[in-house]
């Protein structure tokens, strides 16, 4: 895969950020750009996973670029065409359903309107409790949407959390190749995880 420039947004998914940030690393590491972008609650939340601004910081020094971090700074993206390829990695249930209904409230939520404008990709990795109950509809809605692929995906706990959907974030990098090439990346569903 040649050099990319690449937008990562990061949504409230707060318990996958250590493994979306091992992935943005690898992708710095095979030459790519990477800008980070986040949600009003990723960039502002403190959880027990970790400071808001601890998160914030490692996404800066990771990538060499402070995050995109509101609605105004995200609209250029698509006018611009800054990006070859938009992730939104951990996607959460919430912009799951705002994007499926044309809801522009949040940089991340902006920051793939604007990039969809170009007719450029956009890879979401899915990571919510109600994936196969609430978030299902959904989900099918930006499966059939032009330019929206998806991060192959799993039930992470079946029997603890039996609604549950995660991306296996380390298929991250292929699924982007395979949306830069149009296609989806098989299988979509994956062998659920232990639990």
């Amino acid at each position: 895969m040649t050099s990319l420039r690449i937008g990562f947004a990061l949504t409230g998914s707060f318990c996958t950020f250590a493994r979306v940030l091992r992935v943005i690393d690898t992708l710095v590491q095979q030459g790519h750009s990477v800008t980070p972008i986040l949600s009003f609650h990723a960039g502002a939340l403190d959880t027990r996973f970790g400071a808001a601004q601890e998160w914030r910081d490692k996404l800066h020094r990771l990538t060499g670029r402070p995050p995109i971090d509101s609605i105004v700074a995200a609209e250029p993206i698509g006018p611009k065409a800054l990006f070859d390829v938009l992730a939104v990695a951990p996607c959460t249930g919430n912009t799951l359903a705002k994007l499926a209904h044309g809801i522009t409230d949040t940089p991340v939520t902006m920051a793939v309107k604007s990039h969809l404008r170009g007719e450029r990709p956009v890879v979401l990795a899915v990571s919510t409790n109600d994936g196969l109950s609430g978030s299902a509809a959904n989900l099918g809605t930006l499966l059939v949407r032009k330019h929206c692929y998806f991060v192959p995906l799993r039930q992470d706990a079946p029997r603890a959390k039996p609604r549950s959907l995660v991306a296996e974030m380390e298929l991250l990098p292929d699924a982007i190749e395979a949306a830069l090439a149009g296609r989806q990346l098989q299988p979509l569903l994956l062998a659920p995880g232990d639990g």
